[in-house]
């Protein structure tokens, strides 16, 4: 089986992922990472030096490249990933099980802001404008995230329950 974890960043899909892999006894693939060791680059350094719309076009063909492969494993996505490129398509119409981590703007925030420095695109907003840029990025992003096979709401919830819930779905 092949399990997509999407959502916005700071839901939890690496984290749910690499956990979720473990009890499966399956590999973890987190895109970004694997992006990183086929480009030999950061994933800041690809858009400052090759620009977001290059760092896009990879984005897709890795995708392609990771849901065409043989075997089992969970893939955890970046946040952007379905909404271009027609990589929602995609997902859907390879044989992987994809799964919306949905996570309430509130609950995303408040995970962000204690991890700002680690993430590029919020690094250097002021916190009080944290909110509005989730909530905005959020809005543009959900048509693509509700596109997926299963949608788990994961505010409140511990990662032992969370994984409990996609391991009843995937049943």
């Amino acid at each position: 089986m092949k399990i997509v974890l999407l959502g916005y960043m700071g839901s939890g899909k690496s984290t749910i992922g690499i956990q979720l892999a473990k009890e499966l006894f399956i590999p973890f693939i987190d895109l970004d990472d694997y992006i990183i060791d086929k480009e030999k680059m950061s994933i800041s350094d690809i858009f400052k030096i090759k620009g977001e719309i290059y760092f896009r076009l990879i984005e897709s063909k890795y995708l392609k490249e990771i849901l065409d492969s043989e075997g089992k494993f969970v893939l955890s996505l970046g946040g952007g990933t379905p909404c271009y490129a027609d990589n929602i398509n995609l997902i859907n119409s390879s044989n992987g099980v994809s799964i919306y981590l949905k996570t309430s703007i509130k609950t995303l925030v408040g995970r962000l802001i204690k991890k700002k420095s680690k993430r590029p695109l919020i690094a250097n907003l002021e916190d009080e404008n944290i909110y509005e840029f989730v909530a905005k990025h959020l809005f543009e992003r959900s048509s693509f995230y509700e596109q997926s096979k299963f949608i788990i709401t994961i505010d409140d919830k511990t990662k032992t329950q969370i994984i409990t819930e996609i391991r009843m779905l995937l049943n």
